[in-house]
């Protein structure tokens, strides 16, 4: 979190302004990191509203800058001005669609969890994290290099924020049911199940002061417990990450963040491993045969073959 030293800050006219600017002001101030506001407008409308806001956050004395810019759709507006900014944070005001709209359409807001080359911070709640509590849910269950690495990322961003607004880190991890015909002994039996969980969880405890009763290893889906266990601990923040699925693309990531981002009722932060950033940096660049216009062409929901809802 501390690295970070351009925040992109995704801002609508039609939206509450302080909802969003109280979280990107607490985050700049913290990395003294630089604010870039956008507006997503086809029409070029947001002149004056981007001019007293930027007027304001100077004043206030935090460096800022403000562009107006559409590349087709919201989210491929957001990642072309996050690219080509070079912003290391993306902070939107979410909003949730109907059922039916996203049974038929995959909402924008996924579409930038999918996609977006950097975390994403989505920002739900009107509620300071000042002195709450942070959540870092974690996938204990997997133990490959990899897991391993976006576990560090979830909870030393959970730590780190937690920190800077004098909140408390708790981590959790979900775990599958126990099974009599698994292989391996220790996946028959709960106790043994959460023992190791518990374990695994250890290197994390010792690393950012987490004490066992502000460890959770429970039982079922994680996109159930998650926005249950976040509710039960009236968490401010909720740290998530997400690991690309195998399949034509090679940039679709799991689709819990998704499941959960409307069922969660603390802000968001959506983390992805270095190499699935790595990747999708290489689909948001324009390639010399494209317009330029740098968010067509490269996408992989592009592809003829990939599915326009999931």
């Amino acid at each position: 979190m501390h690295t970070i030293r351009n925040t992109l800050v995704v801002v609508d006219s039609q939206q509450s302004e302080e909802l969003i600017l109280n979280k990107a002001k607490m985050i700049a101030s913290a990395t003294q990191s630089h604010l870039h506001l956008l507006a997503c407008d086809k029409e070029h409308h947001h002149s004056p509203y981007l001019n007293d806001m930027q007027d304001s956050l100077v004043r206030e004395g935090y460096s800022v800058s403000a562009q107006q810019a559409w590349h087709g759709s919201s989210h491929k507006t957001i990642i072309a001005s996050q690219q080509a900014e070079g912003c290391g944070l993306v902070i939107k005001l979410h909003q949730s669609d109907n059922p039916l709209k996203k049974a038929l359409l995959t909402p924008e807001d996924w579409k930038l969890l999918r996609y977006c080359p950097c975390p994403v911070l989505m920002v739900k709640t009107a509620r300071p994290w000042n002195g709450g509590t942070v959540l870092a849910a974690i996938d204990a269950g997997s133990s490959d290099i990899e897991h391993r690495v976006l576990h560090s990322g979830i909870a030393s961003h959970g730590y780190d924020i937690a920190a800077l607004a004098g909140g408390t880190l708790h981590i959790m991890s979900a775990h599958p049911y126990p099974m009599l015909s698994a292989a391996d002994s220790i996946f028959q039996l709960k106790e043994s199940i959460q023992a190791l969980y518990r374990e695994r969880c250890k290197t994390f405890q010792a690393e950012f002061d987490v004490s066992d009763e502000r460890l959770h290893i429970e039982e079922g889906p994680a996109d159930v417990l998650i926005p249950y266990i976040a509710h039960k601990l009236e968490a401010v923040l909720t740290v998530i990450g997400s690991v690309a699925r195998t399949g034509l693309s090679g940039a679709l990531i799991g689709n819990t963040a998704e499941m959960i981002l409307d069922t969660l009722d603390s802000d968001v932060l959506v983390l992805k491993p270095d190499d699935i950033i790595t990747h999708l940096e290489e689909l948001a660049a324009p390639s010399p045969s494209t317009s330029a216009d740098p968010a067509v062409s490269t996408w992989p929901y592009n592809h003829p073959n990939h599915r326009s809802h999931t």
